[in-house]
């Protein structure tokens, strides 16, 4: 499927959520961190809820002792995945709740501590259970994506962070965009995309040569130490995983670690056989290229299972 008009963003209003506590400057309290209302991203129409859990915060510590850190997850969450008390809202959602974003920052504070983990919100939820993350990559209502080389998710990403860090009081790591960028020394990031997510992954991928070579986003892209992609799945019937050898090749180059975590769940599906076809391209291509690669089949003496695929958050 593919196709759709218009750019899709939030508004606060739309999104308000009773019961948390609100802040200026567009901040909301949780028990799992700071929920940080249409953080702007690289240009007006593009813009994303985050939540952001600080080291501190998961230990239940005071956030100051913290904020300084410089090491930083951003997460991308899969279809149905929204803070708490949306999903409780919604009958196909209510029975996830384990898997809400706060659960989710929860669990990649224990995975990643002394890191402040991001979790950003897919600007559009079609339908309350379809994660479209168009200010990313080109994408449909049901957010399959179209692949371009220059859509721009990684100056989207910069500018969130960015953005996101001013919102939330952090000192600013990304300062300066257009005049010679100056990240802080020290700053590191690792991106993490689960099923759906993995299509933000996939983009930055064919977008990692055009971002290594500008004067701007290279030196952001050069802290780039990690990319994990946990059982990537989406509704299009192709480009699951990233299958270009020419990408690939600019991926395996730079140098970065390349983590894939798969599940029975999408790469042994017979009715979506080009899933594991593609996973299977994908890790071999890298392993001929020499990248920095670590793959895992997990469960796989399990049937396949959506709890399984869920799992795979808790067990990478």
């Amino acid at each position: 499927m593919s196709g759709a008009a218009g750019r899709f963003t939030t508004g606060a209003s739309e999104y308000s959520v009773p019961g948390v506590q609100q802040t200026p400057g567009g901040v909301q309290q949780t028990r799992a961190g700071r929920r940080l209302v249409c953080v702007p991203g690289c240009e007006p129409d593009r813009v994303n809820d985050l939540l952001l859990l600080s080291p501190a915060e998961s230990r239940g510590a005071d956030t100051e002792s913290s904020d300084e850190c410089n090491a930083h997850v951003v997460f991308f969450p899969g279809d149905i995945q929204n803070f708490q008390r949306e999903m409780a809202l919604q009958q196909d959602g209510a029975q996830w709740l384990s898997w809400s974003l706060e659960q989710v920052a929860l669990t990649l504070g224990r995975r990643f501590p002394n890191r402040h983990i991001w979790v950003v919100r897919a600007s559009r939820m079609y339908l309350h259970k379809f994660s479209c993350y168009r200010n990313f990559v080109e994408s449909n209502l049901f957010g399959a994506p179209e692949h371009t080389p220059d859509y721009g998710a990684f100056r989207h990403l910069r500018s969130l962070l960015s953005n996101g860090m001013e919102q939330a009081g952090l000192p600013n790591l990304l300062l300066h965009p257009g005049v010679g960028d100056t990240v802080v020394p020290g700053f590191s990031l690792a991106l993490v995309g689960f099923s759906k997510g993995c299509v933000v992954l996939n983009q930055m991928v064919y977008e990692l040569a055009m971002a290594r070579a500008d004067r701007e986003l290279g030196p952001f892209v050069e802290r780039l130490s990690d990319m994990y992609w946990l059982d990537g799945g989406h509704p299009g019937g192709s480009e699951t995983w990233v299958t270009d050898t020419q990408a690939l090749a600019e991926l395996a180059a730079s140098r970065i670690a390349v983590h894939a975590h798969v599940t029975p769940y999408e790469v042994q599906d017979p009715m979506r056989a080009w899933v594991g076809h593609e996973h299977g391209c994908f890790v071999k291509k890298l392993e001929e290229l020499g990248a920095h690669l670590c793959q895992k089949l997990h469960f796989e003496n399990e049937p396949a299972s959506i709890e399984n695929h869920f799992r795979i958050i808790q067990d990478f």
